[in-house]
């Protein structure tokens, strides 16, 4: 916690405890950072904070529109929620919230950055600055740009859950989803429904096309599955040329629906077939849904929609199939 309180060196001469000397060690920082007085309004806008937010002190001294320099629309700045002893509501602006620090309050989010015609992602933190008598005078903000940090976090997110070839989810990010939604569906007694989508004939494709043709294949049949999902629904690439769709709170109704859209979007490709003349790229599709209980799982979820793919392969693919109680 910053303060004022006049403090004495042994030697005779005290330390300087103007407005003019703090302002001169606020502008020797390489640390962005700004006071605003207990009105509001900035004190002090320290030439890193110019530099952070494209914003001069001279535009922002003495005024209460220092909101501008961050974001788009007006929103308080950890300083002002500080100021006006509303740190409680700070986790309605910012999604986490903040955490609580040793004489303040600290917390990271975007910001707009309006002036600076760039988003970047900064730590905030905020203190007060008491007088001798131990009345609020002001309240200092640093900030930190952690922009380069988060981006690299944000990569390192997408590689743990993204499949490099096609960019939809991996197997690993469906096996959490799949789980989390079943969750979801026992909880609420929704259905959910799953599709596993298998490229018809992808060996013979492959060998006759190339690795490269092969890639360029499953990455094109990637955007036409995810072409057809909802906000709501997932695409990931469950292995080789299989892909798993993933439909909360869809029937089997619905889902065949969506199953017979994707067939018809992936024949529509034309990808061609060089080791069948006149032949195109097909998918075969297998549909199941479930009502998450306590007498069964999502692991059975799959095995029926496995199943499903397997006959669909079996009466000619390019087809959809549904379970075999609902089929006949």
């Amino acid at each position: 916690m910053l303060s004022t309180t006049t403090t004495h060196a042994p030697g005779p001469a005290p330390l300087v405890q103007d407005v003019a000397f703090v302002g001169q060690l606020m502008e020797s920082l390489s640390v962005p950072v700004f006071v605003l007085g207990t009105d509001a309004r900035v004190m002090i806008w320290n030439r890193a904070c110019e530099h952070l937010t494209g914003v001069p002190a001279s535009e922002t001294l003495g005024t209460a529109e220092h909101w501008r320099c961050f974001y788009e629309q007006p929103r308080p700045t950890l300083a002002d929620l500080l100021l006006q002893e509303r740190a409680g509501v700070t986790r309605q602006i910012y999604p986490r919230g903040p955490r609580e620090a040793a004489s303040g309050l600290s917390i990271e989010s975007w910001c707009d950055m309006p002036r600076a015609g760039r988003r970047r992602y900064l730590a905030a933190d905020a203190s007060p600055i008491f007088d001798a008598g131990g009345r609020l005078s002001a309240v200092v903000e640093t900030l930190r740009d952690l922009t380069d940090e988060k981006m690299a976090q944000v990569a390192l997110e997408q590689l743990a859950t993204r499949d490099g070839l096609t960019g939809l989810a991996n197997r690993r990010c469906f096996d959490e989803t799949l789980h989390a939604e079943w969750t979801r569906a026992l909880r609420q007694q929704q259905p959910l429904s799953l599709l596993m989508v298998d490229v018809d004939n992808f060996k013979a494709y492959n060998d006759a096309h190339g690795h490269l043709g092969g890639d360029e294949c499953l990455k094109r049949v990637a955007r036409a599955v995810a072409s057809e999902m909802r906000a709501n629904d997932l695409v990931a690439r469950y292995g080789g040329e299989e892909f798993a769709v993933i439909l909360p709170n869809q029937s089997l109704k619905g889902a065949a629906i969506v199953a017979e859209r994707i067939r018809c979007r992936v024949e529509q490709l034309q990808l061609p077939c060089r080791f069948a003349t006149g032949q195109h790229v097909t998918v075969s599709i297998g549909a199941a849904t479930a009502v998450a209980g306590p007498d069964n799982c999502a692991s059975q979820l799959v095995a029926v929609a496995d199943a499903a793919l397997y006959r669909a392969k079996h009466l000619g693919r390019n087809r959809i199939s549904l379970p075999l109680s609902e089929a006949a």
